[in-house]
C-alpha cells in the first residue's frame, strides 16, 4: 500500500511573513518544509494531499511539485473543500491555485457547493486517507489545530513547522 502524507496550515494572514514569501522567515520555512518532504519520500512516501487554500496548503503542493522532477514517483492530489474554493480571491491568488490544480495528478472536491461544513468534511478525507501529516502550526486555535487533533485520534505520524520559528 502506498505511503500517503497531507499537509494542514495557516493562513496567509497567520503567517509571519503574510503574502511576502521572499522574507528570510519564508525562505527558511520553504527549506525546512522541502527537507521534511524529502525524508518523507526517502522513507517511502509516494503520495502527497494539499487542501489548496491561501497560504501554508499552496506552498506545500507547489513544494511537492518541484521535488517531481527529482522523484518522480511522487503524486499530488489537490483536496479543495466546493469548486467555489476561490472564487472571491484576487485574480493572482486565483491564477496560482488554477495553475497547481492543472499540476496535480488527482483532484478530490468534498462538496458540490460551499457549505460551512466543507472544509471540515475537507480535512476529514486527508486525515482519513493519509499516513502521516506536515503541519504548519504556531500552537493556536483553528482550523489547522483541530485537524491536528484528529491526525492523532488516527494515529497518524504527526510533523510540525512552526512557522515563527524559521
Amino acid at each position: 500500500m502506498e505511503k500517503t502524507c497531507c499537509f494542514t496550515g495557516h493562513r496567509l494572514q497567520k503567517l509571519p511573513w503574510k503574502s511576502d514569501e521572499q522574507s528570510p522567515m519564508c525562505i527558511k520555512f520553504k527549506e525546512k518544509l522541502r527537507q521534511r518532504i524529502i525524508d518523507l519520500i526517502n522513507q517511502g512516501y509516494v503520495h502527497f494531499i494539499s487542501g489548496m487554500a491561501l497560504g501554508s496548503d499552496m506552498i506545500c503542493a507547489e513544494t511537492v511539485l518541484s521535488l517531481k522532477k527529482e522523484f518522480p514517483q511522487i503524486t499530488l492530489e489537490g483536496a479543495i473543500p466546493c469548486p467555489e474554493q476561490a472564487d472571491r480571491w484576487h485574480a493572482e491568488q486565483r491564477n496560482r491555485y488554477n495553475y497547481l490544480l492543472e499540476q496535480c495528478d488527482s483532484i478530490n472536491i468534498s462538496s458540490p457547493n460551499y457549505t460551512y461544513a466543507c472544509m471540515h468534511i475537507r480535512n476529514n478525507y486527508m486525515v482519513n486517507n493519509s499516513n502521516a501529516i506536515i503541519a504548519v502550526w504556531d500552537g493556536s486555535p483553528g482550523g489547522t489545530k483541530n485537524t491536528i487533533e484528529l491526525a492523532k485520534k488516527k494515529n497518524l505520524e504527526i510533523y510540525i513547522i512552526n512557522p515563527f520559528e524559521c
